[in-house]
């Protein structure tokens, strides 16, 4: 019995859009990287980009559990002294609240070319809308998969 291993003619993708209207950060980013990558299928090959197009809305609304709100993401300028530093519940109300939800996904990514080409399947939208409705994408409820996943 040989190994099998996908080429580029047998990878499907499909579109999948998930709300993310109350579910916890960190298990929603697990499950977004995990179809990204394209783990959920039983033909996954690891050097292969076979994973799905995720779109997710609601980012704003997404929750955190315990004091993780006040906890900070920091970054550098690449300027000396150039640290800085914004809590997430800071992110989540500014004008881009969609970023905690990418890097906590690029976080559970490995670190490689393939990973950031994986990245770029994902949409990540602030509101309800998006405008992916030609796509048809399928819809994944996560609050549904586990009591965990949802915080009220």
């Amino acid at each position: 019995m040989k190994t099998f291993s996908a080429t580029p003619a047998d990878i499907e993708k499909k579109w999948i859009v998930i709300d993310a209207d109350g579910v916890v950060l960190g298990r929603l980013a697990s499950i977004i990287a995990m179809r990204l990558r394209g783990k959920h299928m039983a033909t996954f090959t690891p050097h292969m980009d076979m994973g799905d197009n995720v779109i997710v809305i609601n980012a704003d609304k997404v929750q955190m559990t315990g004091k993780k709100r006040e906890e900070n993401f920091y970054w550098h300028t690449g300027h000396p002294g150039g640290i800085k530093s914004r809590t997430k519940a800071q992110i989540l109300e500014g004008a881009h609240p969609e970023r905690v939800v990418f890097q906590a996904v690029k976080r559970m990514l490995p670190g490689n070319r393939l990973s950031r080409k994986q990245l770029t399947n994902l949409r990540i939208y602030a509101g309800a809308a998006h405008p992916h409705e030609a796509q048809s994408p399928e819809v994944l409820d996560v609050k549904s998969m586990n009591k965990k996943n949802t915080r009220v």
